[in-house]
């Protein structure tokens, strides 16, 4: 099926005809009828199948443009994820002139957010904590909200979000659509939607097998032989950028300062980071200042890299999907990907679930084909990059052309060979620049102008 099968409106088949959207997934082509009649729905698809189109383009195709009121809210587990998700929605309603689309999520101030909702919107997606907090302010006006959407509703009660998502699900009109998207389906979820659901029509697309093109390794070892395992399998594979999964925070904590002390170019992601931590950690990750990614899955939840070279179970999870969600981000845009996992006796009859639901075997590598375990020789695992903060960023008219101006002008004398990814977020942008001439580059930006204006520049280490 094509998208010109639905009943969409002329300006959503253009765009979808613009960005490259033929072929309609399994999710999309379920799910969307259903939602465009007004049913209530329960789908259950993993990430990367396309389900963010599939409840974005019924939203959109009914959003009343001319009512600047909130018709639509989606809650989302992380801020990562409300931003990717509010980027497609974004995407998709291109052709809709005066669309707002908002983000609500916590780590960020508060009064901005207030005073976007003031200044009035037709969706918004956030996250339980934060959407609940401006119901309480009473900012949030949902009198006129006719879907709400529970993205990853499975991993919002794995982090304990469950009544924050009943106490928002009871402020909104009895009326409204709801639509439940969940990877899983424990009775925690079964019970929510029989509270809040008017007879959804349930929508299954599990794709337990994992994706085509990947070689996927197991390398059998004691539980103290793991790390100076993994750094081993890191030394063998040289990957450019990777990430290991846990599934304990102490673990990422423990196994981030191990690789560090090899010197090994690496950073964690667990649950008790600031929001501002998280935002540094990511940035110097997808601009390859840091090369390895330790993360626990619920930490995981949203990180979407181009051209991730490794996947690295340091643990095996106890679920084929969150295996095969775990390994699906590597292998994108027709390279090959690498998976591997660090097998214990303990995980032998994990491993035995894993291949059986999803009908590969893994390989079993040897641990005699990989170099000696040496804590000195993590050096071919540094990184070439360092990141510097700019405290402007595209709200503030910011733009990569006027940094990369700055540091190659005359001022900063650099050549555009030297630097690397420029990020920008609202109100600060983070670049990657050579480590040879990070503090080069530092010095110059502190002296010097970015348009004409002194910024606040500080080294993300």
């Amino acid at each position: 099926m094509d998208f010109s099968a639905l009943a969409l409106s002329p300006p959503l088949l253009q765009v979808l005809e613009e960005l490259g959207f033929q072929a309609v997934t399994p999710i999309q082509a379920q799910s969307i009828p259903v939602l465009l009649r007004g049913r209530d729905l329960i789908g259950q698809a993993r990430t990367g199948s396309g389900k963010t189109a599939a409840f974005a383009l019924p939203i959109l195709e009914k959003i009343r443009l001319q009512r600047r009121s909130l018709q639509a809210l989606v809650l989302c587990p992380t801020r990562e994820l409300c931003a990717q998700v509010a980027g497609e929605v974004r995407r998709l309603g291109r052709r809709l002139p005066g669309l707002q689309v908002l983000v609500l999520a916590g780590g960020q101030p508060v009064r901005p957010q207030v005073n976007a909702l003031e200044k009035g919107a037709h969706i918004a997606v956030g996250t339980p904590g934060r959407i609940l907090d401006l119901l309480q302010r009473e900012a949030l006006e949902t009198g006129q909200l006719a879907t709400v959407v529970l993205d990853e509703a499975d991993r919002m009660l794995d982090m304990g979000f469950r009544e924050d998502m009943e106490r928002i699900l009871g402020a909104t009109p009895p009326t409204r659509q709801t639509v439940l998207f969940s990877a899983t389906f424990p009775t925690t979820i079964e019970a929510m939607s029989r509270v809040f659901q008017k007879e959804p029509v349930r929508v299954t697309v599990v794709e337990a097998e994992a994706p085509p093109d990947i070689q996927q390794l197991c390398y059998a070892c004691t539980p103290e032989e793991k790390t100076p395992l993994l750094l081993r399998v890191l030394q063998h594979h040289q990957p450019a950028s990777a990430i290991v999964f846990c599934n304990l925070k102490a673990t990422v904590v423990e196994l981030t300062r191990s690789l560090r002390q090899a010197r090994v170019s690496a950073d964690g992601l667990q649950g008790d980071l600031e929001q501002s931590e998280r935002d540094q950690a990511m940035a110097r990750f997808r601009n390859h200042t840091t090369r390895v990614l330790i993360a626990t899955d619920v930490a995981g939840r949203g990180i979407d890299v181009e051209a991730l070279d490794a996947v690295i179970n340091f643990d095996l999870p106890s679920q084929p999907e969150p295996y095969v969600h775990r390994i699906g981000r590597t292998g994108r845009a027709g390279r090959r990907g690498l998976a591997i996992s660090l097998v214990t006796p303990a995980d032998e009859r994990k491993l035995e679930g894993l291949e059986l639901a999803t009908g590969v075997k893994l390989e079993r590598a040897s641990v005699e084909t990989l170099p000696p375990a040496d804590a000195t020789s993590g050096g071919a695992l540094e990184s070439a990059w360092e990141t510097l903060v700019i405290s402007a960023g595209r709200k503030d008219k910011m733009r990569p052309g006027d940094i990369l101006g700055a540091l190659t002008g005359e001022a900063g004398g650099l050549s555009a060979a030297h630097i690397g990814k420029i990020e920008l977020h609202d109100h600060h942008a983070y670049v990657a620049v050579s480590k040879d001439l990070v503090r080069m580059a530092l010095q110059r930006l502190r002296e010097g102008r970015i348009k004409g204006r002194k910024h606040r520049i500080d080294w993300v280490k």
